[in-house]
């Protein structure tokens, strides 16, 4: 590939740009700066937030010098939503959500050589700007109609809550800080999802009118799932890059657990891998779905990416010694919290007898059932066959935390925690 737009086109990475040929033409006449945002409005990216993150460092690796913006500033006021208005949170909040965001960042770029990355924070160029500055120099160049335009604006209006001006400012915020960065470091792209075209639009036409000059955006699409529900989420909530908020484990499992008609896309989003591995990975797919070829290199490929090889070997072991398939008494603690996020995992009492483990961990309906299925063979407590009706837990035989793995067959899975 000689451009980095064939290599995001063959990914699927491109929804729109402002003008792709004068875009190639930049990117084949030397570094191009590039910038990317995110806000602080959690304490954690989530797996939307990688694929910008990402893509950000395709072009790093193609050349280009990439600017990383974590919003200090548009932190503290919030992209509108079509939900409704959001809460404010504090400044110190947002500033410590700031320095952790850029934590999860910054070992996904590179620092280092003639391209190095930058992290850069809004909160720096807008914390002295008066509100007379702010009208005068930024906001005469943008015109009400083209802002109660956006759909977003549009909806919020119509409905019952309204909007903010809080809000409503919030695309102008935005649009300065690609001016700033264009004027600081000669940034003249910027990327996000299509969700922010508007404001990634904003940007570009402050340049022109302001500093008569041109400057791009390239949006990726939103991801989506074949089956049409929203990516990124699970039962238990948001797939966070923060281990603690969503860890190694259910990070993995959540690849994992991609469906046939999405794996590929998935590989090709969020991994390095390159054409010729993702092809015959999709090969695996369509004549051996049973192995899970593609699942497995996604999940791991991930994992490693966002909390390093050593956790995402952890998630694996993991992955098979709670079915049996290897050893759990290696397991640290911080991977069986995992787990049991993961599985569902329940407290109970010292001296609990087996039956009832079972029945509290979820795996039978009854104790009847427990019986039942200890005397057919089938009831496992850490991997070892329980035999005898009348065993209790012995808290002495804990795992790392003090958890137990309760399982009923080859994949009806509990866990249970002595306290």
């Amino acid at each position: 590939m000689t451009n980095i737009l064939d290599e995001l086109a063959w990914r699927g990475l491109i929804s729109q740009t402002t003008d792709d040929s004068a875009l190639r033409k930049a990117l084949d006449e030397g570094a191009v700066t590039l910038y990317c945002g995110f806000d602080p409005t959690a304490p954690s990216l989530h797996v939307g937030n990688l694929m910008q993150v990402l893509t950000v460092r395709r072009f790093q690796d193609a050349g280009h010098k990439p600017l990383l913006l974590v919003g200090g500033a548009t932190g503290l006021i919030g992209d509108p939503r079509m939900s409704g208005e959001r809460t404010l949170n504090p400044v110190e909040v947002v500033h410590e959500w700031v320095e952790r965001i850029r934590g999860q960042i910054e070992p996904l770029m590179s620092f280092e050589g003639d391209n190095a990355a930058r992290m850069v924070n809004n909160y720096d160029w807008t914390k002295e700007m008066d509100a007379i500055a702010f009208l005068r120099d930024v906001g005469k160049h943008f015109r009400m109609g083209t802002m109660l335009a956006k759909e977003t604006v549009s909806r919020r209006l119509n409905s019952d809550d309204g909007i903010s001006y809080t809000e409503f400012s919030y695309q102008v915020l935005q649009a300065m800080d690609y001016l700033e960065l264009f004027k600081r470091y000669g940034c003249t792209l910027q990327t996000g999802g299509s969700d922010q075209w508007g404001n990634l639009l904003g940007g570009t036409e402050l340049i022109r009118k302001s500093e008569s000059a041109h400057a791009h955006a390239l949006a990726t699409p939103l991801v989506t799932k074949a089956d049409g529900t929203k990516f990124g989420k699970t039962e238990g909530g948001a797939i966070w890059l923060d281990a603690a908020m969503t860890s190694p484990y259910s990070m993995y499992q959540f690849w994992l657990g991609s469906a046939d008609g999405d794996v590929v896309q998935y590989l090709k989003y969020f991994t390095f891998r390159t054409q010729d591995e993702i092809a015959a990975l999709e090969v695996k797919v369509a004549e051996e779905p049973f192995r899970r070829e593609a699942q497995k290199t996604l999940a791991y490929d991930v994992t490693a990416l966002v909390h390093g090889t050593d956790a995402a070997d952890a998630a694996v072991e993991a992955s098979q010694a709670i079915f049996g398939r290897g050893e759990l008494i290696g397991l640290d603690q911080q991977t069986l919290d995992g787990c049991a996020a993961e599985i569902g995992g329940v407290d109970v009492e010292e001296g609990v007898m087996v039956v009832d483990a079972l029945v509290l961990a979820g795996v039978v309906e009854s104790k009847s059932a427990a019986r039942r299925a200890i005397a057919e063979g089938g009831a496992y407590v850490n991997n070892i066959k329980v035999t005898d009706a009348d065993a209790v837990v012995a808290k002495a035989d804990a795992l790392a935390g003090g958890w137990f793995v309760v399982r009923r067959g080859k994949k009806t899975l509990g866990m249970i925690r002595v306290v």
